[in-house]
């Protein structure tokens, strides 16, 4: 996995993080949305949490990528 994240650009991750995680961008991105839903404590069926892991999954690979860069 390790190996994985090197051969990985940071714009590649940048992008992803951006695009990927904050769509759809309009009326609020999306993962602000499920955010507030955490928050608020209504974030209980199971497409809902699914839907945060996806919208949240560029946003781990470019921390990860940012402390493999901090390490090295």
């Amino acid at each position: 996995m390790w190996e994985m994240l090197e051969q990985l650009p940071l714009s590649y991750a940048v992008i992803a993080a951006a695009t990927l995680g904050l769509a759809p961008f309009v009326p609020e991105p999306h993962i602000w949305e499920k955010i507030k839903m955490i928050k608020a404590g209504t974030l209980k069926r199971p497409i809902d949490v699914f839907d945060f892991c996806l919208h949240a999954a560029p946003f781990v690979v470019l921390v990860a990528k940012l402390v493999q860069i901090a390490i090295r």
